[in-house]
């Protein structure tokens, strides 16, 4: 009975501490790692996401490129850090792509780190020369109908999520299309400006740039509707591609064990500035949507996603690292 008494008490000593420590929840600055170098999708979104927590908070929010193996060396700078929500790790869609890249991770991919929440929603979009080929979605996979793997296509490397992608649309479609990896999504989109490859499959924010200069045409983007700052594009299944929906999320991660509160307290923060005019307008600024999942409705798209990806991987000719 003593025993009891006192483990009751120890339970409420830690509670109470815990509610404590997420009462005064920041009261240090918050580490946010970003698993790859500056100036990239998830570098720019979780930036903009940091700033707008800081001025929420008062407290301070930055940002650290710590890049290397597909995000991997990055991410298990957070795995290993102190569970108190000082810090977390950004990333993308990619994250439900690790284990179909990986043969062996460094570390578990479903409990090492708990999600905390994602927010803004890329679209991906099919990108082809402003100037030149296919006018219509339609086009393009008929075209690759005719001649199999004779179409091709540019990504950032074989395992990336454009990669992957571009196989999902040609299993959607029941098309072989010929993939062209270069060193980058960057390298990609100026082969294709440059007619080397005849499409690209691009998040809408790293390609809107050459789209609203003249250069790039996108043909669909995903999601369930057209984005406001494109709304001559039609979505795949508009184009005749139902089954199709690929969207790239940004989202925070925080290592195992940080305390509910803490984790609630920066879900409360998130969803507020995900309301703000600020961040639904640079959303869209930028080909995006502006959103937001709790924690559990993230854990729950993570399983399904790397579900998804991993049935897109067993019909992929690509070997594991």
């Amino acid at each position: 009975m003593k025993k009891s008494v006192a483990a009751l008490v120890g339970a409420a000593v830690l509670t109470a501490a815990t509610l404590v420590h997420a009462q005064g929840y920041p009261a240090k600055p918050v580490k946010i790692i970003v698993p790859y170098p500056p100036g990239g999708a998830v570098d720019v979104v979780t930036r903009k996401m940091a700033a707008q927590l800081q001025a929420q908070t008062g407290q301070t929010f930055f940002v650290e490129n710590k890049a290397g193996a597909t995000g991997t060396i990055g991410i298990m700078s957070v795995v290993h850090a102190p569970a108190d929500g000082y810090t977390l790790v950004a990333n993308d869609t990619t994250y439900a792509l690790l284990p179909h890249i990986f043969k062996k991770l460094p570390f578990d991919h479903q409990k090492d780190l708990q999600p905390v929440s994602a927010f803004v929603f890329a679209p991906m979009g099919v990108a082809v020369r402003a100037d030149g080929g296919p006018k219509t979605l339609g086009e393009l996979i008929a075209a690759a109908k005719a001649q199999p793997e004779k179409v091709t296509y540019g990504t950032g490397g074989a395992g990336t999520m454009p990669h992957f992608a571009s196989e999902a649309l040609g299993i959607a479609t029941g098309v072989k299309f010929m993939h062209v990896p270069f060193k980058g999504a960057g390298e990609a989109t100026m082969a294709l400006l440059s007619g080397t490859i005849e499409f690209q499959i691009a998040s809408t924010p790293g390609i809107i740039g050459q789209v609203k200069g003249g250069k790039a045409r996108l043909l669909a983007v995903s999601g369930e509707q057209r984005l406001p700052l494109l709304p001559d594009v039609p979505t795949f299944a508009q184009a005749g591609i139902k089954d199709f929906s690929v969207v790239n999320f940004t989202g925070l991660w925080a290592p195992k064990g940080t305390p509910a509160a803490v984790v609630t307290r920066l879900q409360k923060e998130i969803a507020e500035a995900m309301a703000s005019d600020e961040m639904k307008s640079y959303a869209q600024s930028i080909a995006a949507l502006p959103g937001y999942w709790d924690a559990g409705t993230f854990a729950k798209m993570l399983g399904e996603r790397t579900a998804y990806w991993g049935k897109i991987a067993g019909n992929t000719a690509f070997e594991r690292q």
